[in-house]
């Protein structure tokens, strides 16, 4: 029996309650198309993050809870435009591709310009030689691939002997590619410059995620010229014509607005306690995204996750004995720098944190919870846990102690500093291939169903460490080695 304001039947009650809500009236796909269809990608630095973040506050607002955006840092401000990328010849053919993050625009201009592809020379000396040749023209910067079909469509399919000649081949043309980069004399990072510098029209890389029609979508690191992404069938069909003695043209359109210096925020809400206000319990998801979707599973399901989570428990449990606090946090995605700040500037809340529950991979239900290094963390996450309905819990796979996490998402933030911050680790759904930084992390991709379980989940496990009568202890296990803390950048993409 739970000691305190409530007892064993009074909590089940919370619980029922909060489910049957979840069930039956769940606000998930409401908010997912006003966050993803309305608003969409939440880049730092761009109008749609602010304007994120602005939504967040509002929606909390309307349901009785205190919110607000706390400034932590200011970045370079961008903004996304539209991208055209064309094949004029040998034929007509629009391509799927995109402009990277944060890459140039070019105004009202379109260029039509030759493409060619970076070739296999003798060292860096052939590179600096050949590099007037680039003048006027779309450089091809990333490796072929031999296919286009994920590893498992292969192992349904092909004969074993080919599938391992694939692979073989896919190997040996990664390894080919790597050495060619690295006889330039420069990194995947600092070629795109080097090419700028000497005159090129545009950059053109493909950054497979090895699934059908899937990109990476990254940043770009030219300050003058586009750099685009093309997706992988377009890109191979350029590399193969080049190869093949065919020179192909493209015509690029690429529009984006420099915003100069942005401030950057955390949205924080809060549900003030009523016996102990000053210990706290937080949900936690980053609000910020990669463009090249709309950030629905990375981590636009996490973000809703809370968001629901805090509903359901300003409607059944508006009273907490501990503060419930909920973090929304600005540019994880460049090295968790909201949650890094809101750890540093929040010395009071670190050192009084009850417990944290972060959620960032993806769409599916929850199945797995690490005690984090924590010595005596089974005894309570097994306690809160066994709260949740069988349909919920009895899927949770735990490990205890488990070792803390030193980085991957902001729960690690606060695992560093020796607070209790726990991940709420999710199935998988094809999460790395298709959705994480890609330009297919879009709505169609959300398991609504797994998500109202992680809402459910979220909400119980935070219910119960408020009611708690004990604080979680935050001994170390023995033996295990801690991260160690990293600050935040305060001032992204700008010349420091």
């Amino acid at each position: 029996m739970l000691s305190g304001s409530v007892n064993a039947q009074s909590s089940k009650s919370v619980v029922d309650a909060m489910v049957a809500e979840e069930t039956n009236n769940s606000q998930l796909k409401t908010l997912a198309h006003e966050l993803f269809d309305g608003i969409g990608p939440r880049l730092v630095g761009t109008p749609g993050m602010k304007q994120a973040n602005d939504w967040a506050v509002a929606k909390y607002q309307s349901w009785g809870i205190s919110a607000k955006n706390e400034k932590w840092g200011e970045w370079r401000g961008w903004e996304r435009g539209i991208s055209h990328i064309d094949m004029v010849s040998p034929r007509v053919k629009s391509l799927e591709g995109t402009q990277l993050a944060w890459s140039p625009g070019m105004g009202n201009k379109t260029v039509t310009a030759e493409v060619i592809l970076l070739p296999d020379l003798a060292d860096s000396a052939a590179y600096a030689a050949w590099m007037p040749k680039v003048k006027g023209k779309f450089v091809l910067v990333s490796t072929n691939q031999p296919t286009g079909r994920p590893d498992d469509n292969w192992k349904e399919f092909a004969l074993k002997e080919s599938f391992d000649k694939m692979k073989a081949e896919r190997t040996a043309m990664t390894d080919a590619w790597k050495k060619r980069i690295s006889k330039t004399g420069h990194t995947a990072k600092t070629l795109p410059v080097a090419l700028e510098k000497a005159g090129a029209a545009g950059i053109i890389t493909n950054l497979w995620s090895a699934g059908f029609g899937v990109d990476k979508i990254f940043q770009a690191y030219t300050k003058a010229i586009p750099t685009v992404d093309v997706a992988l069938e377009d890109y191979t069909l350029l590399y193969r014509l080049i190869e093949g003695g065919t020179v192909p043209k493209l015509a690029i359109h690429c529009e984006s607005k420099e915003l100069g210096v942005v401030p950057t925020f955390n949205t924080i809400a809060e549900i003030k306690g009523s016996e102990k206000p000053d210990e706290y319990v937080m949900l936690s998801a980053h609000f910020d995204s990669w463009d090249g979707g709309t950030g629905a599973t990375d981590n636009g399901t996490g973000t809703l996750t809370m968001m629901e989570a805090m509903r359901l428990l300003k409607t059944f449990y508006p009273h907490p004995k501990r503060t419930i606090l909920v973090g929304h946090w600005g540019s994880e995605e460049e090295g968790l720098n909201g949650s890094r700040a809101f750890v540093e500037d929040h010395p009071e809340i670190v050192k009084n944190l009850q417990a944290l529950f972060n959620q960032d991979n993806g769409t599916g239900r929850v199945i797995n919870l690490s005690g984090q290094g924590y010595a005596d963390a089974k005894n309570y996450l097994t306690r809160w846990l066994a709260a949740a309905p069988d349909s919920i819990k009895n899927r949770v796979k735990t490990v205890f102690p488990g070792a803390p996490g030193g980085g991957g998402s902001d729960f690690a933030s606060f695992v560093a500093v020796g607070a209790p911050g726990f991940s709420l680790g999710s199935l998988n759904w094809s999460y790395f291939n298709y959705t994480w930084h890609t330009n297919r992390d879009t709505y169609d991709k959300i398991i609504f169903d797994d998500l109202s379980n992680n809402a459910m989940l979220a909400a119980i496990m935070v219910y119960m460490a408020s009611e708690d009568p004990e604080r979680a202890s935050t001994v170390k296990a023995e033996g295990v080695k801690w991260p160690v803390p990293t600050k935040a950048i305060r001032r992204g993409g700008l010349d420091q």
